[in-house]
């Protein structure tokens, strides 16, 4: 079992930044990967990116790239996502995943098996 707990949430102004976090406990990863998701109201929950726990290979959804950036540390078991430009569409509640066994960065929902509680970003105007 893996327990992923997000934080660095909050309200932030267009154009300023966020750093939110995903502490992992539990299994150690190995081979895994490590993806953010996100959903706004009334829509479904998007990728934003992810990280390959081994190599640090990164990949983000076009809506992001240049904005976002996903790093992980080994040590502590925790993987970022550095959030800058922010905008009024990217309020929504962030969640990161985990794929255990996986050479490759899941982009569908359906490619994690575990899931942190999520934390809540908002851009205003």
């Amino acid at each position: 079992q893996v327990q992923l707990v997000e934080s660095g949430g909050g309200l932030v102004q267009a154009g300023g930044s966020l750093k939110l976090s995903c502490a992992a406990s539990g299994r150690t990863f190995g081979s895994s990967a490590v993806g953010w998701f996100r959903q706004a109201p009334g829509k479904e929950r998007e990728f934003v990116g992810g990280i390959k726990w081994i190599g640090g290979n990164t990949y983000y959804a076009d809506s992001v790239s240049g904005r976002f950036t996903i790093s992980r540390d080994n040590i502590k078991k925790t993987v970022y996502l550095q959030m800058n430009s922010l905008k009024p569409e990217d309020t929504a509640v962030y969640y990161c995943a985990a794929k255990l066994g996986t050479i490759a960065i899941p982009r569908a929902r359906s490619g994690y098996d575990y899931w942190g509680q999520g934390t809540q970003v908002t851009v205003s105007s």
